[in-house]
This record gives C-alpha cells, structure tokens and sequence, in this order.
C-alpha cells in the first residue's frame, strides 16, 4: 500500500508544554510467540524440542544430533543440513479479548530465508528475505482458543540452484565456500538475500543457517496502530532544536484523533489530526529548547532523547511508540583539492570535521541467534575502550541488531552501514529488485533515528571486483563472460547500486549521506593505491607481500579496510584443537584458517622481523605481536597524514568463530595485543616516531580542537636502563590535525651504543599530565640485543579486583600476562617494560587469591629467542 505524507489534513494544532501521563497499557495488544517450537526435517516424524529465536544447526545441537560446528573438522560433516528442508510448529491459544480485537497481525523479525507460514493450514505468506520483517494480516485465519503456526523451511541451496539454472550461466562470487558445501563450482549465495558469510568466506566457515532468527509477535488492535516514527531535524542552535515527528499510521476507517509528542518527560505538543483510512504520514512539528548535543566517543557527551508518539488521550491511549534519538548533524564532506587533482573524504559531526578511528566489524557468530545482549556490548564497548568512534558493519553479514545499534548510540559509535552485498554480482530480474528495495526501506526505516548511522555504502567490494571502465582493471571476473552477459550482469548492479538503494536513502533518510560503494574513488571511478579521492582497501600488506613500511607509502583520504592476521591465544585455540593439532599446518589449524595463504603468510612475515620460535604457544604469541606492530605502525601513518587522509578503519574488530584471522579480539572476546595497541593508538592525542631519510622525525597527533602547549622529553637508553642522550623541548600538538613537533639525525644519535642495544623513549607532558609515551627502536626485533628482563610480580588483593605490579631489571619486551584458570581481561598487557621500572595492571577478581596466583604466567619476546 502507498504510504502518503499528509502535511494539509489537520483540523487543529494546539502547542501545549503541559505535563502529560501515559498510561502503562494502550488498546493494541501483543503476544509473544517465542516458545514451545518443536522442528523436524521434513518427511521425518519425530518432532524435537526448539529454539525460538534459533536455528536449525543450534536445535540439533542442543538435541545431540551433531556435535559442535566449531571444534576440530566437524563443520565439514554436516553440510547436508542446507540441503533438506526444515519444519517449525507451535501451538498458542488466542485469549477472547485478542481475538475480538479488528485487526490481526503476526509479526516476523527475521525469517532465515525461504519460509512458507501456515496459519491452521492456511498458507499465510511466502517469505524470501533473511534481512526483512514480516507482517502479515492473519485475522481470518485465527480462532479464539488454539491455534498453530507451522514454518516449511525450504533449502537455500536447492533453490540458488533452481535460480541459477533460470539465468543461463553462474554469477560470480569471491568467497562462496562451494567446494566445502559439495557444490563444486555452483555458487549459490548471490541468489538468495541471506548473509553471504554464511556461505563461507576467508575467516569463516561454511555453515548456511535456516529458522526462525528473530522474534514473533501477534499484535491485535481496534481502529488505529502507529507503524513508526521518523525524527526530522529541522534546524538545530544552541538555544532550540526544531523538529519533526514524522508518524506512520495504520488505520481501517476515517477519523478525528489526538496525537501528542512527549520528550523526556518534559513537556508535550499536542494536536487533532485527521485520520485517513489506510496507512499513512501525519508530521508533528516540536521543539527541545537548550538541546545538548550527541557526539562521537572522545569528543563529547551521548545525550540521547526518548521522544514519544501516542494517539489517544490519557483517558484512553489507543497506541504508543517511542524512539529514541540524539541530536546533532553529520555531513560527508567531498571537496576538489585546489590543484583539482583529489577530493576530500571526511565525516563533519556538529560544524567539525573528524578523524574516524575504528575498525570493520562481522557478525559475533555463524548463528546470530546466540549473540546475546552481553555480548554485543562487550563488542562495542571495547570499540568505545579502545578510543575508536566509528565502527563499520561490513556488507556480507546482517543487518545487526536494535541493540548493537542503541549500545553504538550509548557509548558513541558511529556506525558506517553497508547493505549487504558483497563481493559478489547479484541478479537483476524484477523480483528480485523489488525485494532488495523492500529490504533497504524496511531496515533504514528501522535504523535511521539512531545518531550513531553516519553513512549508508551500497556494497563492499564489488565496484573494484568488476572493474566496469576498466577493461584489464578488476578481479578477472567479467572477463569470463559474453558481451551480452556482460551487459545483463552489469545492469542489475547498476540498478541495485545507483537507482534503488540511493533512491530509498534519499526518500526514508534524505539527511543521511550515501556511498555507492567501498572502496571507490568517486561515481565511475575505480580505487586504487594511488587515487587522490575517495576510499582505499589497502591489501598490499597482506595479500600483496608488501613490506608493512608501506602502510607509510599508500595512505588515502580515507582507509576503510586494511589489516593483518594473527591466532587466537593459546587458551582459545586450546577450544578447537587436541595437542596432536599444535602445528600451524596441521588439517584442524589449517582449517580454522580460511585465508588460503594464512598461517604461512604469517610465518612468511615473522621470519622478517622475528625469530621464528619452535614452540606453539609461543609462536601464537609472536604472531599477535607481529599483527599488533604492524597495525600500530598503519594506524599511526594514517593519523600522521591528517587532513588529507580522515580515517582509518582496521579489518577486524571480532570473528564469529574461534579461528586465525585479522581481528583484534577472538571469537570468545579475548583481546588480542592488537586491541590493546589500537587503544593507545587511537588516544586523542598521541606522538608518534619514525625514521626514514637518515632523520627520526616526531608526530604531534590531536583530535582535540585546540592546539595544546607542553614539554617533549626525549631519552636514549640502552637495554639495561643507563641513559645516553636527552633532550627537552618546548613545544605544541596542534589543532584537529599533525605535524611534525620534533626532527634529529638518526646516525649522530645513534653512534654511541648502535642500533641493536638502544631505544628512543619519547614522552609528552602538559603541565602537570603526562598526555603520551611512545618508544622507538632502530633494529628489527629479531637483531635486538635483548637480554633476561628479570622479572618480579607482586599481587595484591582489592575488594572487586587483583593488581599486579610488573618490575623488570632489564627491558622486558612486549610482556604477555594471562591467567591458565580464570577468565580475566588485564587493563594493559603486551607492554614494553623500561629497565628498573614498575608498572601496575588490575583485573576483575573471579577467584581467590592463592589460586589466582598459581594459575598467573607470564611470557616475553626474550623468552622465545632462547
């Protein structure tokens, strides 16, 4: 049904700042229908116990029919899942007040994929979309008392394969994992508007769900229901915010009703519309006077607003719906460079331009029914923890969550949105389109009140995949087929990419920015290494055996991928794997690997800057060190190169099962040494060292705007503490932006000792505060001179927290403290210890003290050179 907006039809408008009470219940009702689910296989007869929300591959797992997906090769044993249909049921009684109601409505949150709904037998709807919601009319299909909902869950690969046979020739797809599946070369994924990672991809395995993923609710409602609510800003000052309640109404006659607007508990605008039968727009127009603004993490408060819209009095509220929201602007900034060879890529939040900070981010599991609450925040808190702003929701995955969106909103995240495409071509029938666009609508109008949505990406990858204006450009994908294939596939891409999907931002979200794809230089212009404009993937680190000095040499205006693999710790791996497993080449560690260069790739890098150790536990340990180096150094150019470049987004943040991959924390949400090396390379205000040309040369880094006075001390000092050289020098860190505060000759500093035995300890002060150390050396790990730091622990027990005091008699490099039996996350780790120094880490206390101590092991980059 066409939705219109009504902007002529009220009788009257009244401004009222009056108190207003709502009542707890309204005239709509709504009942759960999350339980008692049983399933089956179809054709079978035994019906088991389910989960809903759920999956197949959980149910039969909490019913002993596979073992876990996730330990050793078992993922590869049950691949027949995907291929054989699935039943739901449950049974629920209709109350006589529900079922004397007018309307009935059943909603569906989230279907995984192809489910056909039977109401009492009765064939309600087809659905065909993981990422949509479902509501169906189901008033003459219910009776009061029992009733059934029964779910056919059909193949998602039998019919990929039924559509791919419909188009004539295959599609391509970068990370279908078909040969797993025992497909062969039958890419299927692209067909079905499902997440793609399901069907594998290069830090996942292949798992392709079905169930119920979401919750069902029936709703019952009289005369008139509030569908949503879109919050317009119309100017937003110091003094007064004026805004717009954009309010979706359902209604099954005409009629005169009230609608108020409440903000806060402060005051409410209230007015008479004139309700059209059918679903409808009604604008209300409010003010917040002396708003507070939302602003990204480090930057300023998250002042959130719950505005709600209730229709009714507070004699008889006939429905209410609240969102709830935070005020400030965003614009994406794209500006010609004045020798009109490049074009400006940054985010502007409230008047100010900002360095993004953040990293891409993948779902938390293969089955997303199991990441609970606890878990996303644990996600996103960490993101906040480690000094990050901006997180982005990569587009082979979902559509996350409310929650993770109101936790980004919480602890000020912004939230770059892909839809989900992916690295794929798609088709471009009409059902397909006008599925895609049901999706889109359905999922801005869900997400587009939050201030943590900074921007809306058409796709991940596949601009740059098919090289369209390129002929010897892309992945070597649309040399494989005709001219008038070509032209087929190329159309559905320019369909989805640059009609519909902008066409729904620009109509359900018009002030939010959309990217048509990442990365991209611009309309009709490919990304590369070299291009002046846009976004950059940068994977000559990586796949390309670039040298991670290079993250010094490629920087764009703005990094939205880039990223370097290492292992889980030894305690994870230890989940997956038996000791007969501990070798990198192993078949289970090979397999719990998806990159196809993985573990050796790895290897292939550490041979450069360490000794490879012989020990598992230690070479895992290396390997996260490695990543951890390598990232900081990205990181930290990126921010060198501040205005041109504004962001720099890390590949990964999180993985969906335990596995070696480019994420900063694993599966079970253990910090890696990357996390804790992004937090301190993500700080406000950093200085940061480097050395090229025969000069070392230091950044002054600031996110904060205005420039900041202080005293730079600089110290040279061998392994064992004795100083060499120093230096102080009054200086500033400037203003939103870098520039070099201090700049020597590397050879005259270095002449006494050499480049084995030394390091750079840089600090910078303001005032009385200490705002950033940062340490230098002149050599490759492996050539360091290091010798047996020496250390002591000291543990002592506070009421909710165990503090560790750390002394080293020598340099202690890169010191790794972890707990073999307790699960405890330490507030620093991976440090860098100077000689006769103490530093203290803290940890949750979750055993005793004794106990805690046994169990208290610690490991350094000298341990394994032995």
């Amino acid at each position: 049904m066409k939705k219109h907006l009504l902007r002529n039809t009220l009788l009257t408008f009244v401004l009222l700042t009056i108190s207003f009470s709502l009542h707890a219940q309204t005239s709509v009702l709504t009942m759960e229908l999350n339980n008692n689910w049983e399933f089956r296989q179809t054709g079978t007869t035994a019906w088991l116990p389910a989960t809903v929300p759920g999956t197949v591959h959980t149910d039969l797992l909490n019913n002993k029919k596979i073992e876990d997906p996730y330990y050793r090769l078992n993922e590869r044993s049950i691949q027949w899942i995907d291929k054989v249909n699935w039943e739901y049921r449950t049974n629920f009684s209709l109350s006589a007040e529900m079922a004397q109601k007018q309307n009935l409505t059943m909603e569906f949150e989230g279907l995984d994929t192809y489910a056909d709904v039977f109401i009492n037998d009765h064939l309600v709807l087809s659905a065909e979309n993981m990422f949509r919601t479902w509501n169906i009319d189901v008033k003459n299909h219910l009776k009061q008392g029992e009733n059934q909902v029964r779910i056919l869950l059909k193949s998602p690969v039998v019919i990929g394969l039924q559509k791919q046979e419909v188009l004539g020739f295959g599609l391509p797809a970068g990370n279908d994992q078909s040969v797993v599946g025992g497909l062969g070369n039958n890419l299927v994924s692209m067909y079905t508007r499902k997440a793609g990672y399901h069907f594998g991809w290069d830090w996942g395995p292949r798992l392709v769900t079905s169930g119920i993923w979401r919750k069902v609710h029936l709703k019952a409602w009289d005369s008139q229901k509030i569908e949503s609510i879109h919050i317009v800003q119309n100017s937003l000052g110091v003094k007064s915010a004026l805004l717009k309640a954009e309010v979706e109404i359902s209604a099954d006659r005409e009629s005169k009703q009230n609608i108020s607007i409440k903000v806060n508990n402060i005051g409410t605008t209230s007015l008479v519309l004139y309700i059209q039968k059918g679903t409808h727009i009604y604008p209300v127009d409010f003010e917040i006077k002396n708003p507070k603004l939302w602003w990204p993490n480090g930057l300023g408060e998250q002042m959130l607003y719950k505005i709600t819209a209730v229709l009714g009095n507070d004699q008889a509220v006939v429905d209410s719906k609240s969102v709830q929201t935070g005020l400030r602007t965003i614009k994406l900034v794209r500006n010609p460079d004045a020798d009109g060879k490049g074009e400006s890529f940054y985010f502007e939040v409230n008047g100010r331009p900002v360095f993004m900070k953040g990293a891409n981010y993948i779902p938390n599991d293969v089955f997303l029914p199991r990441v609970t609450p606890e878990k996303y925040e644990a996600v996103v808190k960490t993101a906040a923890q480690s000094n990050m702003n901006m997180l982005r929701v990569w587009g082979g995955g979902t559509y996350e969550d409310n929650v993770f969106y109101d936790l980004c909103d919480k602890y000020g995240i912004l939230v770059w949105q892909d839809f989900m495409f992916a690295c794929s071509m798609y088709p471009g029938d009409p059902d397909f389109l006008d599925n895609v666009k049901n999706e889109a609508i359905d999922n801005v109008k869900r997400l587009r009140n939050h201030p943590c949505i900074a921007l809306w990406c058409g796709n991940n990858e596949i601009e740059t995949m098919w090289a369209q204006w390129d002929e010897k450009a892309g992945w070597g994908y649309k040399q494989l087929y005709n001219k008038q294939q070509r032209e087929i596939i190329w159309k559905a891409y320019d369909d989805v990419f640059h009609h519909i999907l902008p066409d729904v931002v620009k109509d359900f979200a018009p002030d939010q920015p959309y990217w048509h794809s990442s990365p991209s230089a611009g309309f009709e212009k490919l990304a590369g290494y070299e291009t002046r404009s846009g976004d950059m993937h940068y994977w000559g680190v990586w796949h390309g055996l670039h040298p991670f000095s290079d993250f010094r040499k490629y920087k764009a205006r703005f990094m939205s991928e880039y990223g370097f693999q290492s292992f889980p710790e030894f305690k994870t791996v230890q989940k997956y794997t038996i000791p007969s497993d501990y070798t990198i080449e192993s078949e289970v560690m090979a397999s719990h690997q998806r990159s196809g260069i993985g573990n050796l790739r790895i290897k292939q890098y550490m041979e450069a800057d360490y000794k490879i150790p012989s020990d598992f536990e230690q070479f895992l340990y290396i390997g996260q060190v490695l990543q951890a180096e390598g990232i900081k150094m990205a990181i930290e150019s990126h921010r060198q190169a501040m205005p041109y470049c504004q962001g720099s987004l890390y590949w990964q943040i999180n993985d969906c099962w335990p596995v070696a991959s480019w994420s900063s924390m694993d599966y079970y949400q253990r910090w890696k040494a990357l996390q804790y090396f992004s937090r301190d390379a993500f700080k406000n205000t950093i200085i940061s060292t480097i050395e090229e040309n025969g000069k070392i040369k230091i950044f002054g880094i600031s996110d904060l705007m205005a420039p900041q006075k202080g005293l730079l001390k600089l110290k040279l000092i061998d392994f064992q503490g004795i100083t060499l050289w120093e230096e102080s020098v009054k200086t500033q860190l400037p203003a939103n932006s870098s520039e070099v505060i201090f700049e020597t000759d590397t050879t005259e500093l270095i002449s006494l000792v050499g480049r084995t035995k030394c390091l750079l300890v840089a600090t910078f002060e303001s005032g009385k505060n200490l705002i950033d150390t940062d340490y230098h050396y002149f050599a490759k790990v492996k050539d360091l001179k290091l010798t047996n730091p020496v250390i002591k622990l000291d543990i002592q027990e506070n009421p909710d927290a165990y503090s560790v005091t750390i002394h080293s008699e020598n340099l202690a490099k890169n010191l790794f403290l972890t707990s073999t039996n307790s699960e405890v996350q330490f507030s620093d780790n991976f440090l860098d210890i100077l000689p006769g120094e103490s530093v203290i880490v803290t940890c949750p206390k979750t055993i005793g003290i004794e106990e805690f101590k046994r169990g208290l092991v610690y490991l350094t980059v000298y341990d394994t050179m032995k």
